[in-house]
């Protein structure tokens, strides 16, 4: 396993942490022994970052993800989230995060998260998320609960945004640092190294869309994109890998990005992922995978607020 200082904290994270929203039954359903056999996994394989939110199957996944740890929680860094909850109901207020963080210290049986995130800040009214949600996180930092504060969202530039307007340990970009997708590298990238945040990416198999898998039936990509995955599986067999370990590996390749956040439930999906770090692109695959994506290059779609969605600039 490789290690990433992450930002101006204190912590040397693995290159691959491990996203336990598939603890929660978010993608398909897990058996819960076999979740606690994939933690201590990749624990015993080096990884050493969790992140998981109570959002992920309406508090299932930190209820599992809390009886792994339980005799495993000195060997880890742990990081859950606020503000996201169940049926898409969101609350950015000062008083439900300092409840909110409670809740998840019982769930996950610690008296303390090393990262705590305000989660998904598109969602949110500006406003209430720099003056309630974010201070209140700091609060929670102050007393003890939380290490260190960061918050996290899809639409890249609005993050960046808001970054610059406060002080933060983290910030957790999702979707925009993959085979699909590069836009983390306009401003979030150069913005981490000016002012010293640690930058994390999340779901660099976009969902399954750069997996063998079934992508599933509330996955949001335009339909151009996710009809690439057949074509995106046939040209790395054709190059004797699999697409999901190519996918994983670019987004690991990235310098500046301390660790690279994907699911895993599964102790085979561990042990395959792992694998990746010893793992190296044919020659001429990229090449030809950027030449296929070509067209559809950095198509995301929109979520939260819209006037939180702010689009690439024209050149």
């Amino acid at each position: 396993m490789q290690y990433r200082r992450l930002g101006k904290t204190d912590m040397d994270v693995s290159v691959l942490a491990f996203g336990a929203s598939p603890l929660g039954d978010v993608f398909d359903t897990t058996d819960e022994a076999e979740g606690i056999r994939a933690v201590h996994t990749a624990i015993d394989r080096g990884v050493n970052f969790f992140d998981v939110a109570p959002f992920y199957g309406d508090t299932l996944a930190e209820t599992r993800l809390g009886k792994a740890l339980q005799t495993k929680r000195s060997s880890i860094f742990l990081a859950t989230k606020c503000c996201r909850y169940a049926n898409g109901h969101f609350d950015f207020s000062y008083n439900r995060v300092l409840s909110s963080i409670d809740e998840s210290l019982a769930r996950l049986k610690t008296d303390y998260v090393d990262l705590l995130q305000v989660h998904d800040i598109e969602f949110g009214d500006r406003e209430q998320v720099l003056n309630e949600a974010i201070p209140a996180a700091l609060k929670a930092k102050e007393m003890g609960k939380a290490r260190f504060v960061g918050f996290s969202g899809l639409p890249v530039r609005y993050l960046a945004q808001i970054a610059r307007q406060v002080e933060v340990d983290t910030v957790l970009s999702w979707g925009h640092y993959t085979l699909l997708d590069d836009e983390i590298n306009d401003e979030l990238v150069p913005l981490s190294q000016e002012k010293g945040f640690g930058l994390l990416n999340a779901a660099p198999l976009m969902q399954r869309i750069l997996s063998e898998a079934t992508v599933p039936a509330w996955q949001n990509s335009p339909q151009p994109v996710k009809d690439l995955q057949p074509q995106l599986i046939r040209l790395c067999r054709d190059y004797g890998v699999s697409l999901s370990d190519v996918a994983l590996r670019f987004a690991i390749d990235h310098p500046v990005i301390a660790t690279t956040i994907v699911g895993m439930s599964e102790q085979r999906q561990v042990e395959q992922n792992v694998a990746v770090l010893d793992f190296t692109i044919p020659d001429g695959l990229l090449d030809a995978i950027h030449a296929l994506v070509a067209p559809v290059k950095n198509w995301m779609w929109f979520e939260g607020r819209p006037e939180n969605n702010i689009p690439k600039p024209t050149q």
